[in-house]
C-alpha cells in the first residue's frame, strides 16, 4: 500500500467501521470456538453417553474429525511396534459389538452433524441477505446460535446425545448462515483501500475460536466430566454479545443503494462509516454498478452455471474453497500431537496448542500484508510454501522409524505448514469471493461458495481418516500433489482484487477470455480508465 493510500484508508478508519466489522466477525468467532470445541472433552463426554445409553465407553483418544481446530488424537506413530492408525488387534471385536458401534455413531454424529448444518443453510444465505438486510439477518440467525448452544449447555439435563446433537445441528445452521452473510456485510461497508485488511479478519475470528477453545478445553479448566456442558456452550456469550452489537451497527451502504434504491439512507450510513468523508464518489460508483445489476435479471444459482458471463468467476470462487479445504491443514493438525511425542516433548496438547498460537499470530500478520502485497500473490505465495511443507513433512514421517531427528523436521514442517496457510490459503478464500461478483450475481455466488466450502469440510472430515490408513505416512504426498495442482490453477486463473472496485473486477470475467496472468489485465483495465 502506498503511502497515499494508506493516508486514504487510516482516514477511513472510523470508530463506527470497526464496531461494525467486529461485530460481524463475532460469527466467525463462533464458528471456529465450534470447531474446535468438541474434541478436547470427547472421552468425557463418551463416558458420559455411555452412562446414559448403559455402554460402556471404549478407550480411546480424542479424534478430531473436523480437522480445523487442533485437537488431535495420540496415536502410534508409522513405523513404531503397531503400524498406522488401525486399531490395535485386541480392540477389533470389541469395536464390531453392536453397543460400541451405538456409541461411536452418536459421537460421529455428534462431531460431523455440524457441517451438515452449514451445507444445509449455506444455500440460504442470498436469500434471508436480500429479504431482511445484511444487520437484520445477521440478528435472526443469531438465535439460532443461542438455541443451539443452551440446548448443549443443558446436556445433562436430558438425554446428553440428544441434546448435543441438536444444539450442533442448529449450531451447524447458524454458522452455515453467517459464514455467507458476515464477508456479504464487511466487504460492502469496507472502503476500497481497507476491504481485504479486513475481509482477513473472518480467519483471524475463526483461529482465535479455535484457540480459546483449545485452551478452555484443558482438563484443569473446562474440559472434564463436571464443566463439559459450560464448554460446548460457552459461544453462546459470544452470540448474546453479537446480537446486542448489532442493534448499534448501520446496515450496509451498498443494499440500501442498490438492492432499496434508499439514496438519503446510503449516504447516512456512509457518513457513520466514513466519518466526515464525501460520500458521493461511492456513490457513484453503486449508482454505476446498480445500473449494471439493473441491466441484467436476477442472477440465480442456476445461472451462475448456466451463463458464460459468470462461468469463469465461478470457477474461480470454487476452486479457492476446495483448495482452502482440500490443501492437507486438517491432516496437519491431525498429526501434529503424534509429532510432537516422537520429538519428545512431555506435554504434546501444549505443543498442539503452540501451533494454534502460531496459527493466530500469522493471520494477525496476513492482515497487514495482503494490502500491501496482494490478494494473488499471498495465495501462490501460501501455497507453493505448504507444497514444500508437505514433500517435507512426507520425507519426515516416511524415515522417521530409521532416523529419530526426522521428527524434528516433521515439527518444523507443521510450523511452516500452517504459517504459509494463514498468509494466504487460510483467509482470502473467505473475501475474495464477495469481491469477485458485483452486487446482482453477489448473494447467490456467496451461498454457493458457502456451500462448497462446508461439503468439502465434510469430505475431509469422513473420508480423511480411512485415506490415512490406506496410505501412512505417504498421505501428505496427496496433498502436496493437490497443492501443485492448486497453485497451477491459481497462477493461471486467480485474479488480483487488490484496490479494484467490484465493476472493475466483474470486467475481466465478463471478456470471454481470461488471459495467462489475469492480474496483468485488471492493471491495464485501471491504466485505460485513468488515462
Amino acid at each position: 500500500m502506498d503511502k497515499k493510500s494508506k493516508m486514504q484508508a487510516e482516514k477511513h478508519l472510523t470508530g463506527t467501521l470497526v464496531l461494525s466489522v467486529f461485530t460481524a466477525v463475532l460469527g466467525f468467532f463462533q464458528y471456529g470456538y465450534s470447531l474446535g470445541v468438541i474434541n478436547a472433552p470427547q472421552k468425557v463426554i463418551e463416558a458420559h453417553y455411555g452412562r446414559v445409553l448403559g455402554i460402556a465407553p471404549l478407550d480411546r483418544q480424542a479424534t478430531n474429525t473436523s480437522g480445523e481446530d487442533g485437537t488431535i488424537p495420540v496415536t502410534e506413530p508409522w513405523g513404531g511396534t503397531k503400524g498406522t492408525l488401525a486399531p490395535p488387534a485386541d480392540t477389533e471385536e470389541d469395536l464390531g459389538t453392536s453397543p460400541h458401534l451405538i456409541l461411536t455413531m452418536y459421537w460421529s454424529l455428534s462431531v460431523s452433524v455440524f457441517a451438515i448444518g452449514g451445507m444445509v443453510s449455506s444455500f440460504t444465505v442470498g436469500w434471508i441477505g436480500d429479504r431482511l438486510g445484511r444487520v437484520k439477518a445477521m440478528l435472526v440467525v443469531n438465535v439460532l446460535s443461542i438455541v443451539g448452544n443452551l440446548l448443549m449447555g443443558l446436556a445433562k439435563f436430558g438425554p446428553s446425545h440428544i441434546l448435543i446433537i441438536a444444539g450442533r445441528a442448529v449450531t451447524g445452521l447458524y454458522c452455515g448462515l453467517s459464514s455467507g452473510l458476515v464477508p456479504m456485510y464487511v466487504s460492502e461497508v469496507s472502503p476500497t483501500a481497507l476491504r481485504g485488511a479486513l475481509g482477513t479478519l473472518h480467519q483471524l475470528a475463526i483461529v482465535t475460536g479455535i484457540l480459546i477453545s483449545q485452551v478452555l478445553g484443558l482438563d484443569f479448566l473446562l474440559g472434564n466430566d463436571k464443566m463439559w456442558p459450560l464448554l460446548l456452550g460457552l459461544s453462546g456469550v459470544a452470540a448474546l454479545l453479537q446480537f446486542f452489537l448489532l442493534l448499534l451497527c448501520p446496515e450496509s451502504p451498498r443494499y440500501l443503494y442498490i438492492k432499496l434504491g434508499k439514496v438519503e439512507e446510503a449516504k447516512k450510513s456512509l457518513k457513520r462509516l466514513r466519518g466526515n468523508c464525501d460520500p458521493m464518489k461511492e456513490i457513484a460508483e453503486m449508482e454505476k454498478e446498480k445500473q449494471e445489476a439493473a441491466s441484467e435479471k436476477k442472477v440465480s444459482i442456476r445461472q451462475l452455471f448456466t451463463s458464460s458471463k459468470y462461468r469463469q468467476a465461478v470457477i474461480v470462487a470454487l476452486m479457492v474453497q476446495i483448495s482452502q479445504q482440500f490443501s492437507g491443514i486438517n491432516a496437519i493438525f491431525y498429526y501434529s500431537t503424534n509429532i510432537f511425542e516422537r520429538a519428545g516433548v512431555d506435554q504434546p496438547v501444549y505443543a498442539t496448542i503452540g501451533v494454534g498460537v502460531v496459527n493466530t499470530v500469522f493471520t494477525v500478520i496476513s492482515v497487514f500484508l495482503v494490502e500491501k502485497t496482494g490478494r494473488r500473490s499471498l495465495f501462490l505465495a501460501g501455497l507453493m510454501g505448504m507444497l514444500i511443507s508437505a514433500v517435507a513433512m512426507t520425507v519426515g514421517l516416511v524415515l522417521l522409524s530409521k532416523f529419530a531427528w526426522m521428527s524434528y523436521v516433521s515439527m518444523a514442517a507443521i510450523f511452516l505448514f500452517v504459517i504459509f496457510f494463514e498468509v494466504g490459503p487460510g483467509p482470502i478464500p473467505w473475501f475474495i469471493v464477495a469481491e469477485l461478483f458485483s452486487q446482482g450475481p453477489r448473494p447467490a455466488a456467496i451461498a454457493v461458495a458457502g456451500f462448497c466450502n462446508w461439503a468439502c469440510n465434510f469430505i475431509v472430515g469422513m473420508c480423511f481418516q480411512y485415506i490415512a490408513d490406506l496410505c501412512g505416512p505417504y498421505v501428505f504426498a496427496i496433498f502436496a500433489a493437490l497443492l501443485l495442482v492448486f497453485f497451477l490453477f491459481a497462477y493461471f486463473k486467480v485474479p488480483e482484487t487488490k484496490g479494484k472496485s467490484f465493476e472493475e473486477i466483474a470486467a475481466v470475467f465478463r471478456r470471454k477470455k481470461l488471459p495467462a496472468k489475469a492480474m496483468t489485465e485488471l492493471e491495464d483495465l485501471r491504466g485505460s480508465e485513468e488515462a
